[in-house]
């Protein structure tokens, strides 16, 4: 998906919304377990539930290769039941060299067509370039919320800068605005201001509103560009609304609930 058909899904569904399926054996309604595939099952009909309200779908790939062949099954699965309009994220966070980056590159957007994904640019350039290209979108790590982050996204460069700035002004030469998007956390939104400064036009994907303290109207004061520029990520808050056989109906509430609350910001920002 190009960002002009991103723009226009996000402005006819005034939303932009992306719900995560982190989705745990441990955590589904236990009455799914009586599936052949009760991950899918579970997917199919949260995406069912939440795909009137949603631009984007992003699968952290952790939950669907610890199970083996059977979970990377569920995966394609579930990519193939994602509407075709619908922006797929890999949340998979690779980033390597040479030929491990190219074939990764590969996995994600041949083998399993997905639109993105998400890389780890510690390794700098070659780290990052084999995933660009002008159909798929990099996502690059930029500014993330865990609390490690400080440890190393924080510290002050020689010509002043923190290292999350350089990495995400430095990546920003590397792709454009069509093909790379970057990782930056809702509950930093302090900075996600000063980031929309240096960095105008990509887009932002933006996890950690709702079950992780973000606050959506904060993201999207600070995140926002004339072309919208954010993808904000719910995963639990979401997909794990309800626990019982209702769990489907309680997904859409919440989901249907997150995007009002975009409606609103977007008609008052003037942007549809």
């Amino acid at each position: 998906m190009n960002r002009e058909s991103l723009i226009k899904q996000i402005k006819k569904k005034k939303s932009f919304l992306c719900v995560g399926l982190d989705t745990d054996l441990k955590k589904i309604p236990s009455h799914l377990l009586e599936h052949d595939d009760p991950i899918f099952e579970f997917n199919k009909q949260i995406i069912d539930a939440t795909k009137n309200y949603a631009v984007a779908y992003k699968p952290n790939i952790a939950f669907y290769e610890m199970l083996g062949p059977k979970g990377w099954e569920s995966l394609q699965k579930t990519l193939d039941y994602i509407p075709q309009d619908i922006l797929t994220i890999a949340d998979a966070k690779r980033g390597d060299i040479g030929n491990t980056s190219t074939y990764y590159a590969q996995t994600f957007y041949d083998t399993y067509s997905f639109d993105a994904l998400t890389i780890a640019p510690y390794m700098g350039s070659d780290s990052v370039l084999p995933f660009i290209r002008e159909d798929k979108w990099a996502i690059v790590l930029g500014l993330t919320s865990n609390a490690g982050a400080m440890d190393f996204q924080n510290q002050k460069l020689a010509n002043g800068k923190l290292v999350y700035e350089h990495v995400m002004e430095r990546c920003a030469e590397w792709g454009n605005e069509g093909n790379m998007m970057f990782v930056v956390g809702a509950t930093r939104a302090a900075f996600i201001a000063d980031l929309r400064k240096r960095i105008p036009n990509h887009f932002f994907l933006v996890p950690g509103v709702g079950a992780q303290g973000g606050s959506l109207s904060d993201v999207a004061e600070a995140g926002l560009n004339t072309d919208i520029g954010l993808l904000v990520n719910s995963s639990r808050g979401i997909i794990y609304a309800g626990s019982g056989k209702d769990f489907a109906v309680k997904a859409e509430e919440a989901a249907k609930e997150i995007q009002s609350e975009m409606e609103k910001i977007l008609l008052l920002s003037g942007l549809i």
